[in-house]
């Protein structure tokens, strides 16, 4: 019996260390995997910023020029715009 036991006993020993082993490598493998992703997040990110600061664009050719604004004459606001006559039934 005590032949049998101890064979047995040592290869589960065996498996589960070698499990151990295997586990640890697909762990790093996943954690190298997500590293990789954030890095290309964050240069993702990067390039989105520089766009949006606006730092390296030249934006003085769409510039209005006040000057060919004065041509333009002022419409006063329509402040006795009433909606009542939208909302009656009688049409």
């Amino acid at each position: 019996m005590k032949k049998i036991l101890l064979p047995l006993f040592l290869g589960s020993f065996f498996l589960t260390l070698h499990a151990q082993e295997n586990n640890s490598t697909i762990k790093a493998e996943i954690r190298k995997k997500q590293v990789q992703e954030q890095i290309e997040r964050e240069k993702k990110y990067a390039k989105e910023q520089v766009f949006y600061q606006g730092d390296d664009y030249n934006l003085s050719e769409a510039e209005v020029d006040k000057k060919s604004l004065s041509g333009i004459s002022v419409m006063k606001p329509d402040y006795d715009f009433d909606m009542d006559n939208v909302y009656s039934e009688e049409q």
